[in-house]
């Protein structure tokens, strides 16, 4: 297998080629976690694996409660099935949360300050209420805590891993925060062995082929954590080397790869590329830069059968969608027109009318 089929059937596996799923807890269950700093992009993450997408059928299930945001995994922010979020929490928590102690440090974040804070939250949110990022600054604001400085995210961040608090439903566009044991009050309960054997199989179930090293970066365990978890369930897998690297793949998998030309515009972030330590086999080292920035921000891709040949940036107006692609090559005509279908689409899952600029052309022009 080759680097490029590689990368055309992780398009497969993360139903990117292959949409199946009407409903987005579906895709977010299959996943195990998808990340979402960009909540917009987050959404299209979703949508994109959607066999109908429809912006309303990810927020629907934002607001009922069905999947939610929050911090897990790696300390970012990620979308996930209510009712993974106990087990998956109680994975990852605990080193997150140590990663940080020099930073409460510094943002003199005590556990006096803590504590005041998190009484203020439950006191706000109790009985079904949602608050936003901003009217919550403002009630910290009323009890003379500093939100300055980044202190606001991370005071909201602790009250995350703390367990107090996660995603509630949509307020004018803005995600809310709710009490973790209002909004999620169905808890299931896996010991941490089970929970092991669960996200490895979620891992190389929706993302093969992938290797160990990839799964380790990803879900943010120890070595010998994702070792442990992979050989709770590899006996439902197999492994081929390729090169230097051994990737695993589901038995169910044949390994037969059909490949149709194809063009794909991912979110920012989006786990084609976030998924992998080594994303080599889908974005050459020459246009890196241009997809990665220095500081670590993922842009939004043009994934041209299989290899990130592009970039684009949306802006959203009342009525209409403004989308910029920016292709590292000229992609020809046959490319160019598939690229706004895909744009069209984008369109579609917002419901706003799409408008092309390619931006590859202006810079020409």
């Amino acid at each position: 297998m080759t680097l490029t089929e590689i990368s055309n059937l992780r398009l497969i596996s993360q139903k990117i080629a292959t949409p199946e799923f009407k409903t987005a807890t579906e895709v977010v269950s299959r996943m195990g976690a998808i990340q979402a700093q960009d909540f917009l992009m987050s959404k299209w993450a979703i949508g994109v694996r959607l066999s109908d997408p429809a912006v309303d059928i990810v927020e629907s299930s934002i607001n009922k409660g069905e999947i939610v945001r929050i911090h897990v995994l790696r300390p970012t922010w990620h979308l996930i099935s209510s009712a993974d979020i106990h087990w998956m929490m109680m994975l990852s928590t605990q080193k997150i949360k140590s990663s940080f102690k020099a930073r409460y440090k510094e943002l003199d974040l005590t556990e006096s300050v803590i504590s005041k804070t998190q009484a203020i939250i439950v006191r706000k949110l109790s009985n079904g209420f949602n608050l936003t990022r901003e009217e919550l600054a403002d009630e910290f604001t009323k009890s003379k805590i500093r939100t300055d400085a980044n202190r606001l995210s991370h005071i909201l961040f602790c009250a995350e891993l703390d367990g107090l608090v996660c995603s509630g439903p949509i307020k004018k566009n803005k995600i809310t925060y709710a009490l973790l044991h209002e909004w999620v009050p169905k808890k299931t309960d896996l010991t941490r062995d089970e929970a092991l054997a669960e996200l490895a199989k979620r891992y190389f179930l929706s993302r093969f082929p992938a290797t160990l090293e990839d799964f380790t970066w990803w879900s943010n365990l120890s070595a010998t954590d994702s070792r442990r978890a992979l050989d709770f369930v590899k006996s439902g897998f197999y492994s081929e080397t390729i090169g230097a690297q051994k990737y695993w793949f589901p038995g169910s998998f044949n390994g037969e790869i059909s490949i149709n030309e194809s063009v794909y515009l991912l979110p920012a972030y989006d786990e084609f590329l976030i998924s992998y330590r080594d994303r080599s086999s889908s974005l050459s080292l020459v246009n890196n830069k241009r997809t990665v920035s220095d500081n670590g921000i993922f842009y939004p891709t043009i994934v041209v059968n299989g290899q990130v040949a592009g970039i684009w940036k949306r802006t959203v107006q009342k009525d209409k969608v403004i989308i910029r692609t920016d292709f590292f090559q000229s992609p020809g005509k046959v490319v160019r027109k598939m690229a706004e279908k895909k744009a069209e689409l984008f369109g579609k899952f917002l419901n706003k009318e799409a408008e092309v600029r390619n931006e590859d052309d202006l810079s020409v022009s």
